[in-house]
């Protein structure tokens, strides 16, 4: 009889272990399966540009990764709300000493850590092959270690930033300056971001491109655009009162379709493009005496 209140606890732990062991296996399934075919295809920034790409293949491979974990938290937090709370009418008294299980701590140990190393060496060879293919979204100064492999055969477009809004600058097209960016489908692209004033930084969302703005700098960013659309524009870096409304939207076209719009902004600006400086990589405010 003195056995019993014994075998008792040990055949409710192997009844709870095995009860939540069903439960986190069946919750990490379904989560798994939400992050990848319902969530995940909606994950910005999308997949217009090899950047894109693989921004969201990383967070999907991470955010499915880590439902496992996820599942477990929630799995236990419930299963123990439910089965582990104190219920009316029951005196309690204190349960056996808990032990350390070091099977447990070291399997928790290892399989963390293995998560963590193989995120780690996933990202970085993903975050080099991408590098390799098309440059870099992020941008890298003026003389990039990452470029695509037609570089030198780019679309330039300047990108200059001032309280509180951007515009845009073709070289190849002369030196036109635009209120709005538009770029060709499949056509390399290559950013110059600059500013007149004080830091900005330029964050085509859909395109994956993130460069600071600063004065007196020519920051690089290269771009290829895989399909058509549109995509957003926003400063992200805090510049100032209006900073939360310097944005834009810019649109990928057709090349013929660029090269109407093209066309059209040089007859529309020509006034305007002759009263602005040559083309310069970066520029300075008038006057530039003062101070």
């Amino acid at each position: 009889m003195s056995d019993e209140p014994a075998h008792r606890l040990v055949s409710d732990e192997a009844n709870h272990g095995r009860n939540f062991a069903v439960l986190w296996a069946i919750s990490s399934v379904v989560l798994v399966a939400l992050m990848i075919f319902v969530i995940g295809p909606h994950v910005p920034p999308g997949s217009m540009t090899n950047d894109t790409r693989a921004q969201h293949d990383v967070i999907v491979v991470l955010s499915t990764i880590s439902m496992p974990v996820l599942a477990l938290i929630w799995t236990f937090l419930v299963y123990a709300i439910v089965n582990f709370r104190a219920r009316k009418g029951v005196v309690y008294e204190d349960g056996p000493a808990l032990h350390a299980n070091p099977g447990l701590q070291i399997t928790w140990v290892a399989v963390t850590a293995l998560m963590v190393l193989g995120l780690a060496a996933y990202g970085t060879i993903d975050l080099l092959t991408a590098a390799g293919k098309s440059g870099v979204g992020s941008g890298e100064g003026p003389n990039p270690l990452a470029k695509p492999a037609n570089a030198g055969k780019a679309l330039q477009v300047q990108v200059i930033g001032q309280q509180w809004f951007w515009s845009f600058r073709y070289p190849a097209y002369g030196g036109v300056e635009t209120s709005t960016l538009e770029i060709p489908v499949n056509t390399d692209v290559e950013f110059h971001v600059t500013s007149l004033d004080v830091v900005h930084s330029f964050w085509a969302i859909e395109l994956g491109v993130k460069a600071d703005a600063v004065p007196g700098a020519d920051n690089v960013a290269f771009v290829t655009a895989f399909r058509k659309g549109s995509f957003q524009i926003r400063c992200n870096e805090l510049c100032g009162l209006w900073h939360g409304h310097m944005t834009s939207t810019g649109h990928v076209v057709a090349p013929s379709a660029f090269k109407q719009w093209i066309a059209a902004q040089e007859t529309r600006y020509a006034p305007v493009t002759k009263q602005l400086p040559p083309y310069s990589t970066t520029y300075y405010p008038i006057p530039t005496r003062n101070g």
